[in-house]
């Protein structure tokens, strides 16, 4: 056993002590019997001699008394601290530190006629049926709205009204206006007003000596649409007709040529007639009509009340037709007799028409015989191009 004992420094020799006290030296201070303190043997023996060394040479400094006592029994501890003792477990095995196998309980699942062999997101499922459902879907064909106009008291409205009814209508819709001699600026800018999709498009021919001038109108809308190939199903609309938005929902269901009722108010302007198919289900059996002078016509349809597919005016070996003149309408024919000298360039017989709602008992549209060549405005109000009214300043 090693043994440690602070030897007395020769200062403390020199000094005497009164009533015989026995002599101390400040190694009893930190050892208050006075009996030297023995520390097992270990590793650390060797570097004790010199810690009570630099000690001793700080203790020696009164102030510093007992900041070096704390400071030794701190270096005393810390050194006894990382000293080892007993015997110390080095084979450590990766295992040690692993966590515990989480395993779910058993279930005993019974099925009786299923077997459950994958499993798939819900979200993933839901995304695909509605993918394979959009796929099925057919897009929506387009309408070729022609509507001829020309200036006159009620143009404004007539447009406007139109205009919102079609902004109501499915897209895709194309609007072909057409103007006599030039495109106003009026009418355009009622056009751009609109909202909806439009081709304004002008006729350059005098339609002076023909009694219905829309006929050279949408002949110029005809050509365009020749011309440009524009794919969709076509409809004369007038502007001074009303149309329900079921009319042109059901324009869309068209395949070569389709026909409807119209309901006319008579030039009477005191009762309504009725014009257009007779159908058993989509099938054309027969015409209204209630003129003695139109019963020579072939077909008894009025110019809002028929469509067809555009495809037919510039592919004439799709629909089979013997001839592949141009699709227009005449302008030497009796009034009246435009909209069934047109039909028969387009079909042979109703064999080849489709009546638009099975049955044809909806009417749809009516055609309204409007003179507004002769209005009386207020005095000090002037019509400008005849499609605005507005108040002079004199």
């Amino acid at each position: 056993m090693a043994s440690i004992r602070r030897t007395l420094s020769p200062v403390y020799h020199d000094r005497s002590y009164q009533n015989g006290a026995g002599f101390s030296s400040p190694s009893h201070k930190f050892l208050p019997n006075g009996n030297s303190k023995h520390f097992p043997s270990s590793s650390s023996s060797t570097h004790l001699p010199l810690l009570f060394t630099a000690v001793n040479f700080m203790y020696r400094k009164g102030w510093r008394r007992s900041f070096c006592r704390c400071l030794f029994f701190f270096l005393i501890g810390l050194v006894f601290g990382i000293t080892p003792f007993g015997h110390f477990d080095t084979d450590i095995q990766s295992n040690d530190f692993a966590f515990p196998e989480l395993k779910p309980p058993y279930v005993n699942l019974q099925l009786d006629h299923e077997i459950v062999t994958s499993v798939s997101l819900g979200a993933n499922t839901r995304l695909q049926e509605r993918k394979e459902v959009t796929d099925l879907i057919e897009p929506l064909k387009q309408l070729i709205i022609v509507t001829p106009t020309y200036n006159r008291g009620f143009q404004a409205y007539f447009l406007n009204r139109l205009g919102q009814v079609l902004r109501l209508v499915k897209p895709p819709l194309v609007w072909i206006v057409v103007e006599e001699k030039a495109a106003s600026f009026e009418t355009a800018e009622i056009l751009r007003k609109t909202g909806v999709m439009y081709r304004h498009v002008v006729c350059t021919r005098n339609s002076s000596n023909v009694k219905d001038r829309g006929v050279h109108q949408r002949n110029a809308a005809l050509e365009h649409i020749e011309r440009h190939k524009v794919d969709g199903i076509v409809f004369f609309a007038d502007d001074d007709n009303v149309y329900s938005l079921e009319l042109f929902e059901s324009l869309r269901t068209i395949s070569r040529f389709g026909t409807w009722p119209v309901a006319m108010l008579a030039q009477s302007k005191n009762k309504a007639i009725l014009e257009g198919p007779v159908c058993n289900a989509s099938q054309v059996i027969g015409w209204h009509t209630n003129e003695r002078s139109k019963r020579l016509r072939r077909f008894h349809v009025d110019m809002s009340g028929f469509a067809f597919n555009s495809t037919i005016l510039w592919d004439s070996k799709r629909w089979g037709r013997p001839f592949s003149n141009p699709i227009r309408q005449l302008d030497t024919v009796k009034e009246g007799f435009q909209e069934t000298t047109f039909i028969e360039q387009v079909v042979e017989d109703e064999s080849q028409m489709e009546g638009i709602r099975p049955g044809c008992s909806r009417i749809m549209n009516w055609h309204l015989h409007l003179d507004t060549g002769n209005l009386v405005y207020p005095k000090g109000w002037l019509l400008e191009k005849n499609l605005e009214v507005t108040l002079s300043i004199k």
